[in-house]
């Protein structure tokens, strides 16, 4: 089984709690909305032990976003989910804001359309952006969701 590792960040925005979300370049993903954003997350690849080192490597390559510099005990870890397509996505979160510029330094090499012979190249992460909890609930990978239920129940208790 496929496994990844994310960070799920978060702000305060007029007392009320905004969710980070990234949407997956490509031109499979360009007209599709709800469902489809996602945690910045990546694979973890074989021989990795830290996966909190990975969520992190992953967040700085799809958004420009480094937190390398944050101490791990200031990570809350949300735990795993397993997606539709059988992959375990692991996830912490972490309070960061975001400087609204998407520097993307991963890309993915795909023939399109398929059959064609002609290969793009395209960011791995096309849009990202800060949401309502009601908003990202709908736009997040149904499997993620319970992320933001963790996130929540757990800043409740704080």
């Amino acid at each position: 089984m496929k496994k990844s590792a994310g960070i799920l960040l978060y702000k305060w925005y007029e007392n009320k709690l905004r969710i980070f979300l990234v949407h997956p370049g490509g031109p499979f993903w360009k007209n599709k909305d709800l469902g489809a954003w996602s945690i910045p997350k990546g694979e973890i690849e074989e021989g990795e032990k830290n996966q909190l080192d990975v969520a992190k490597r992953e967040l700085k390559e799809e958004t420009g976003i480094d937190i390398f510099s944050r101490k791990n005990d200031e990570f809350t870890y949300l735990e795993s989910v397993i997606q539709k397509s059988g992959k375990e996505v692991f996830c912490w979160a972490i309070e960061a804001d975001w400087p609204g510029l998407l520097i993307c330094s991963s890309y993915v090499e795909l023939e399109w359309p398929i059959h064609s012979k002609k290969i793009i190249k395209f960011p791995e992460v096309d849009k990202a952006n800060f949401f309502s909890l009601e908003t990202a609930r709908k736009r997040l990978n149904p499997a993620q969701v319970s992320f933001i239920d963790r996130l929540e129940k757990l800043l409740e208790k704080n």
